[in-house]
C-alpha cells in the first residue's frame, strides 16, 4: 500500500499539473470549433506543416541542437579529465565554478552574452550578435557542465589498470587513450550527448534574447505564435512536433544512461584519480586546454556582465544600475521594484524546491526498487520516463496550458489561474526530473543487503529507509534541493506567462527590462542579472560544498 501511494502521489500531481494542460493545449491542435461544439479537423496540420517558416524553424533548431552538442561534447571531454582523473588543491571550488553556467537563469545567460557580443563589447568585433554562431556559443556556455560532470562521474571511477597494461606493452598515451579508455567511456559520452541535445533543441530564454526573430527554435516559436499572434491551433501543432523530438533523445538517453550505470558498477569502487602534475603531458594538456575553455566560455562572459553592469547610463563608472534596482525603471517600466521581484523569486523558489523534492524524492525511491516481476521492472522504467518528459516539453506549453486548464480544476470551484500557487507548481514540474537524476544513481547504488539485514533483524520498513536509505542519501538530497531551488530561482518559460505584474519574479523583470527602450533600463537590466547569477551561483555552491565527493548528481 505504502509503495502505491509513494508512486500515486507523483503521477496523480504529474497527471493534473503536467499531463492535462499539455494535452489540453496539445488538442487544439486536433479539434476546432463548429458552432459551438468541438470537431476532430486536422487542417491545422496542413496548414502549419506547408508554411516555409516551420521547416525553417525546425531546421534552425536541429542545427543549433546537433552543432551545439558536438562542440559542447568536445570542449567538454578535456575538463571532465582534469576535474575528475587530477586531484589538485581547490578541485571542489573548480567543479562548482563549472557548474554555476548550468544552474543561470537562461535569461541571464542571454544578457550576458548579448553584452559581450554588441558593439562595443569586447567580442563585438566577432559580429555574432543575433546570429546563429552567437547562439551556439552560448548554448555550449550552458550544457558544457552536463558533458563535464556526466562524463567526469564514469571517468572518475574507471580502473586504470587496462590504460596502464596498453601503455606497457608499447602504445602511446594518446593511443591508450584512444583505444581502451575512449570506449569505456562510451555510454558516458552517448548519455551526456543526448542530453545536452535536448537541452539545446528546447532552448527557450536564451535563443529568445539572442536570436531575435531570425534565429529561433520551435520553443520560441510556440512563444510567438501563442503570445503575438494567438495562433493556439499552429503552437499545438509545433508542440507535437518538439515533443516528437523529445520523445526521440529521451528514449535515446535513457537507454545510454542504463549503459552507463552498467559500466559504472563494472568499475572499480575507488577513485582512480592521480595527483596532478605540470610535467606530464597527458594532464598539461587537458589542463591548458580547460583553462582556456574555461576562461573564454565561462569567466569572461560572466565578468564582462558584471563590467557592463558598472557602466552608468553616461559612461562613467559606478553603482547607478545598482542603485536604481530600487525603482520601476525609465518611464515607470516596471509594476515592482527589482529587489520586490527579488523577493518574490525567493518566495516562489523556495516553495517549489519543496514541491520539487517531494514529489521528485518519492520518484527516485520506487524507481531505484528492483522488482523480481518483469511486469513491475517494466513499470518502474516506464515511470522513469514518464518523469523526464518535462525536461523536453516546452515550458511555455505547460504555462499556457495552465491559462486553459485550471480555471475550475477537477470540478473545484477554485480558479486556480490567480492563485499565488500556480508560478510554484510550474516550477516544480521543470525541477522535478533534476531531482530525480540527482537522488537516484545514489539510491540505485545502495547495497540491497544492507535493507535485507536490516529487515532481518526485524527493522520495519520506514525504520529501513530512515536508518539505511536515509543516511546514504542525505548528501545527494541536499544537492537535490539546490538544483531545484536554483533552477526554479531562475525559470522563464511558464512564468512569464504566469506571473502576474504585481508578483513578478526576476526573470520576468529582466525581460522586460530588456525589450523597454533607454540606456537605464539595459543598465538595470545588467545589474539584475548579476543579482540572479550571484544568487544561484551561491545556492550552487553551498549544495556542492555540503555534497563534497559524495556520489550521485547526474544529468
Amino acid at each position: 500500500m505504502w509503495w502505491a501511494l509513494a508512486a500515486g502521489l507523483p503521477l496523480l500531481f504529474l497527471g493534473v499539473f503536467f499531463a492535462w494542460p499539455v494535452a489540453a493545449l496539445v488538442a487544439q491542435g486536433f479539434f476546432a470549433d463548429d458552432g459551438g461544439t468541438r470537431v476532430l479537423d486536422l487542417s491545422g496540420f496542413g496548414e502549419v506543416l506547408s508554411q516555409p517558416r516551420t521547416w525553417r524553424v525546425v531546421g534552425q533548431t536541429l542545427a543549433q541542437a546537433t552543432v551545439g552538442t558536438a562542440l559542447a561534447v568536445l570542449l567538454g571531454l578535456p575538463g571532465a579529465y582534469v576535474l575528475y582523473r587530477c586531484r589538485f588543491p581547490g578541485r571542489t571550488v573548480a567543479r562548482g565554478l563549472v557548474t554555476v553556467p548550468f544552474v543561470l537563469p537562461t535569461v541571464v545567460v542571454g544578457v550576458a552574452f548579448r553584452a559581450l557580443f554588441a558593439p562595443g563589447g569586447t567580442f563585438g568585433w566577432l559580429g555574432v550578435e543575433e546570429s546563429f554562431a552567437g547562439v551556439v556559443i552560448a548554448l555550449v556556455f550552458f550544457n558544457y557542465a552536463v558533458v563535464v560532470r556526466t562524463v567526469g562521474g564514469l571517468w572518475e571511477r574507471l580502473d586504470p589498470r587496462a590504460e596502464q597494461a596498453a601503455r606497457s606493452l608499447g602504445a602511446s598515451p594518446w593511443r591508450a587513450f584512444r583505444t581502451v579508455t575512449l570506449p569505456a567511456l562510451g555510454p558516458a559520452i552517448a548519455s551526456a550527448a543526448a542530453v545536452v541535445f535536448l537541452f539545446c533543441a528546447t532552448a527557450f530564454g536564451v535563443v529568445l534574447v539572442l536570436g531575435g526573430m531570425r534565429y529561433g527554435t520551435i520553443e520560441t516559436e510556440i512563444w510567438i505564435r501563442t503570445t503575438q499572434f494567438l495562433d493556439l491551433r499552429a503552437a499545438a501543432v509545433l508542440s507535437i512536433l518538439q515533443l516528437v523530438v523529445v520523445t526521440g533523445a529521451l528514449l535515446v538517453s535513457a537507454r545510454l544512461r542504463a549503459r552507463r550505470e552498467r559500466a559504472l558498477h563494472l568499475s572499480s569502487d575507488r577513485s582512480a584519480a592521480h595527483r596532478f602534475s605540470w610535467r606530464r603531458a597527458s594532464d598539461a594538456v587537458p589542463a591548458l586546454a580547460t583553462l582556456v575553455v574555461v576562461g573564454l566560455l565561462v569567466v569572461t562572459p560572466l565578468a564582462g556582465l558584471v563590467a557592463r553592469s558598472l557602466r552608468a547610463p553616461d559612461g562613467s563608472w559606478g553603482l547607478d544600475n545598482y542603485v536604481a534596482l530600487g525603482t520601476t525603471g525609465g518611464r515607470n517600466a516596471l509594476s515592482v521594484t527589482v529587489w520586490e521581484a527579488t523577493a518574490n523569486s525567493l518566495r516562489t523558489a523556495a516553495l517549489a524546491a519543496v514541491v520539487a523534492v517531494v514529489v521528485g524524492g518519492l520518484v527516485a525511491l520506487v524507481v531505484s526498487r528492483r522488482p523480481r516481476s518483469l511486469g513491475l521492472r517494466r513499470a518502474v522504467g516506464t515511470l522513469d520516463a514518464v518523469f523526464m518528459l518535462p525536461l523536453g516539453v516546452s515550458a511555455v506549453t505547460v504555462g499556457f496550458g495552465f491559462l486553459i486548464t485550471l480555471d475550475r480544476p477537477l470540478g473545484f470551484d477554485v480558479d486556480l489561474r490567480t492563485s499565488g500557487l500556480l508560478v510554484p507548481i510550474a516550477q516544480a514540474v521543470v525541477a522535478i526530473p533534476l531531482v530525480v537524476r540527482t537522488v537516484l544513481p545514489v539510491l540505485r547504488a545502495i547495497d540491497p543487503r544492507l535493507r535485507e539485514v536490516a529487515a532481518t533483524l526485524g527493522a520495519a520498513p520506514g525504520r529501513v529507509l530512515r536508518t539505511v536509505d536515509g543516511p546514504l542519501t542525505a548528501r545527494s538530497l541536499g544537492l537535490a534541493i539546490g538544483f531545484a531551488f536554483a533552477v526554479s530561482l531562475g525559470e522563464f518559460g511558464a512564468t512569464s506567462f504566469l506571473a502576474r505584474p504585481d508578483t513578478a519574479t526576476l526573470p520576468v523583470v529582466i525581460y522586460r527590462l530588456i525589450g523597454q527602450p533607454g540606456a537605464e533600463n539595459y543598465g538595470m537590466a545588467l545589474a539584475a542579472s548579476v543579482v540572479l547569477a550571484v544568487l544561484t551561483a551561491t545556492v550552487m555552491m553551498v549544495a556542492e560544498r555540503l555534497r563534497g565527493d559524495a556520489g550521485g548528481g547526474e544529468f
